[in-house]
């Protein structure tokens, strides 16, 4: 792993580090006294920071996506690490590890497949295994499922991020629809395809951003699409099984005002959509937790303020050791 990395600057406070990063936002804008300066974000796989260059004259050619290597002064800003940056260029090819850049699950992927396939060995409907089987056979679906984040920016958003959500909501979908009693291997679909437009939706690289099919139609819309097609391709599919599946996709996202074509109509949709969105919930709140660590702060104390939840959190496994240590 390289060093310094965005997780460890804290280590590296008020001192001058050199050092290789992604540019993953790039804008040029201006000082009270008309110079321009650079406001960055520099991220590499254990996290993001902010950086400023205010002497643009310094700087290489480079672009928003490049890696780049920086030498800078680490800051402290509004609680919060910064790099003012002192010297950057684009880093040339050999200088750097791209594995050292672009997160990634900490789940063996092939593991989490197994388990994935495993789930669809388990299903009993004959209309419905050969359907979710269907995907995980088409050899350029499997390649991307293997790699694919699960957003651009919010849960799961690294390298084998989505089919780790995935595999995280059958299991849970599994348990609940044993104790509702409801269509399990109807559910279970609803999970492994309902993000499977995100396929076509996002690109990933050295960083991740969405595709021009993504920023026009979206993940629910290109997954409807893709269903179809493979369900067009199974002789006999029945159409009141074809209704249920496309309805799963269409309402996952439980409001009009989230993006949700329609609203959850059948006990495995409101299933879906509610677990999906618990799962997802679970897994910012461990993100946030990681950050408050990552920016010098005891892993017992309340976050910032986190946007996408709309209020600060708090780890309680940490504030309760906190609170068993002698003297404390």
């Amino acid at each position: 792993m390289k060093e310094p990395s965005i997780a460890d600057l804290a280590r590296y406070e008020d001192q001058v580090i050199t050092g290789f990063f992604i540019v993953s936002v790039k804008q040029v804008r201006t000082r009270k006294d008309g110079a321009p300066y650079f406001a960055l974000t520099l991220v590499d796989s254990t996290g993001q920071a902010e950086a400023r260059m205010w002497e643009t004259a310094e700087a290489g050619e480079f672009a928003a996506g490049d890696v780049v290597k920086v030498r800078g002064q680490v800051r402290r800003y509004q609680e919060k690490f910064q790099i003012n940056v002192e010297r950057i260029r684009k880093a040339e090819a050999g200088e750097f590890d791209l594995s050292d850049f672009v997160p990634r699950t900490e789940r063996d992927i092939n593991e989490l497949w197994d388990e994935l396939a495993g789930y669809v060995e388990s299903f009993t409907d004959p209309h419905l295994k050969p359907l979710v089987q269907s995907f995980l056979d088409d050899a350029e679906i499997s390649a991307a499922l293997r790699e694919a984040p699960a957003a651009k920016s919010m849960h799961h958003a690294w390298i084998g991020g989505l089919l780790e959500h995935v595999v995280s909501l059958l299991g849970i979908c599994d348990l609940a629809a044993r104790h509702y009693g409801v269509h399990r291997d109807l559910l279970l679909t609803g999970v492994v395809l309902h993000d499977i437009g995100k396929l076509q939706e996002l690109r990933w690289g050295t960083s991740f951003d969405y595709t021009v099919e993504g920023q026009l139609l979206g993940h629910i819309t290109i997954g409807v699409g893709m269903i179809e097609e493979k369900m067009s391709a199974l002789p006999g599919f029945p159409p009141e099984l074809r209704t249920l599946v496309l309805h799963l996709v269409l309402s996952h996202h439980g409001r009009y005002e989230f993006g949700s074509p329609k609203l959850p109509m059948i006990p495995e949709a409101l299933l879906l959509h509610y677990l999906d969105d618990m799962d997802a919930k679970m897994q910012t709140m461990r993100n946030e937790f990681a950050r408050n660590v990552a920016a010098g702060r005891g892993a017992d104390e309340v976050t910032d303020w986190v946007r996408s939840m709309e209020r600060p959190l708090l780890n309680t496994a940490a504030f309760l050791e906190k609170g068993r240590k002698p003297g404390s």
